[in-house]
């Protein structure tokens, strides 16, 4: 019998959402605000830190470092709803967070430690760096045949092997050492010193009764709870770190309640050849490993990720970067911690990153907020992370049971050469320090060196590979969404 009368709305309502895919998903409001803001919880340690580094190298006084940070999450909110709202031929419209990667930090030292170029020179590197990641990005996005599962599973493993440091050191209190600005010979130089409160007793007990808050949630939680384990962890984590004394909000009392964030607040930025040179390099280290990420959230999403796809997503960082450097920020990636987070909660829409996005404009544009964020101990979010980074890499080794072992032993030796790449930055950080000083930026990255390694092995062993290997990326992709 055909539906009539006030039933024609709900019958069309949920035959619409039968073909509605979950990454366009539009949730309740509610809903997006409380999931957008653990997707900004769990990357906010890591948004902040870089404006940090480079604000205390420069020297910049305290109230000019407070604005980078401002200025960066307001970048971040911006460029994150670049990625995944979308506009034309830009934006790869999955649920991605956009934050400022720390590949930049290290060639963005030696441009702060030489007076020629400064600030006003990191950011003309940037903006450059942007135009030439838009430039270059259909280009990359060429290679995406390149990718086949034994190349796309294992560089998703060592991306979430590599987090999976930053997990356990957040879990520890931070960072074992600490780095702070020191002048030596009249060059200002970052050195390191013994950081006191890591592996304090308290504050590992607090990391891991966050994570058995998100586990028993996980198990036992229904619904929406289940979707917000990591969030509920984190608050009951904060309440207890409060109680501990381990909470501080002084800087919430100074921090103004509202800040505009103008472009070109230093100054009209300057572009000097070699740093431009060298951020561009910092550039592909970024789209290479976006490409990572963008693959992996085509596995998790269930939305394989096409070469045009990937074009928008890779030119959107672009633009993300190229904004950074107008508003006085740095360059742009999207932040794989939140890549495990879609992977925890099952949440494939990326309206609940447009929401996330627009969060991180209140807080850039409300210090205040910032910095009753800011306020959350670190060993509150290493328990949720620990979580987030191994279902990174357990993504990784799903994808690499597609991965034919038994009559292709080839594919074994690509996998363990290539994850042994991975491993070197994070093992021997040093193993690379005789080489020329501008390579570093690529041979820093455990991520870049695993695709790289991976890729030319695949190449070697079974071939440049072309439609073949893009339909076993789309299988695959099919299998993981079936496993959802």
């Amino acid at each position: 019998m055909p539906c009539r009368g006030p039933n024609v709305p709900r019958a069309w309502e949920a035959m619409m959402a039968e073909h509605i895919h979950p990454v366009d998903e539009i949730l309740p409001w509610p809903r997006l605000l409380t999931l957008g803001l653990q997707h900004v919880l769990v990357m906010y340690a890591g948004a902040v830190a870089v404006p940090l580094i480079v604000g205390r190298a420069l020297k910049l006084p305290p109230e000019d470092v407070a604005f980078l940070i401002s200025a960066d999450l307001f970048a971040c909110g911006v460029a994150t709803l670049i990625q995944t709202v979308g506009f034309p031929g830009v934006g790869i419209r999955l649920p991605v967070m956009m934050g400022v990667t720390f590949a930049s930090v290290s060639p963005m030292l030696a441009m702060a430690a030489n007076a020629e170029v400064g600030l006003l020179g990191i950011y003309g590197a940037v903006i450059a760096a942007g135009v030439f990641g838009v430039l270059v990005a259909p280009f990359l996005s060429r290679m995406l045949p390149l990718f086949p599962p034994v190349v796309t599973g294992t560089i998703i493993v060592v991306i979430g092997v590599s987090l999976m440091r930053v997990g356990v050191n957040w879990a520890g209190g931070g960072l074992p050492f600490l780095t702070k600005p020191v002048e030596i010979d009249g060059v200002a130089q970052m050195v390191q010193v013994a950081n006191p409160a890591y592996g304090s007793p308290d504050g590992l007990a607090i990391a891991a009764f966050v994570l058995v808050v998100i586990l028993l949630l996980t198990k036992y939680g229904r619904g929406f709870v289940a979707n917000v384990a990591v969030l509920l962890g984190i608050a009951v984590g904060t309440v207890l770190a409060a109680l501990l004394g381990r909470m501080h909000f002084d800087k919430v009392a100074e921090a103004p309640v509202f800040g505009l964030i103008m472009p070109f607040h230093f100054g009209l930025p300057t572009f000097d050849v070699i740093a431009v040179v060298t951020m561009c390099l910092v550039m592909i280290v970024v789209m290479v490993e976006s490409t990572g990420m963008f693959l992996a959230l085509g596995e998790i999403t269930g939305r394989p990720v096409d070469e045009r796809a990937l074009t928008r997503g890779l030119r959107a960082d672009g633009v993300g970067t190229m904004l950074g450097g107008i508003f006085n920020t740095f360059p742009y990636t999207s932040f794989s911690q939140n890549v495990g987070l879609v992977g925890v909660t099952g949440v494939r829409s990326r309206w609940v990153c447009v929401a996330g996005g627009l969060i991180l404009l209140a807080l850039g544009l409300i210090p205040k907020m910032a910095a009753l964020v800011e306020a959350i101990p670190v060993v509150v979010l290493g328990g949720a992370g620990i979580v987030m980074f191994g279902m990174v890499a357990a993504t990784g080794a799903r994808i690499l049971q597609a991965v034919d072992f038994r009559t292709n032993r080839h594919n074994l030796f690509i996998v363990a050469v290539s994850i042994g790449f991975g491993m070197i930055p994070l093992v021997a950080p040093n193993f690379f320090k005789h080489l020329p000083h501008g390579l570093h930026p690529l041979l820093e990255s455990g991520i870049l060196l695993a695709a790289i390694a991976a890729v030319t092995l695949n190449a070697f062993f079974n071939g440049w590979g072309g439609s073949e290997a893009r339909e076993s990326v789309i299988r695959a992709a099919h299998s993981a969404d079936a496993g959802h």
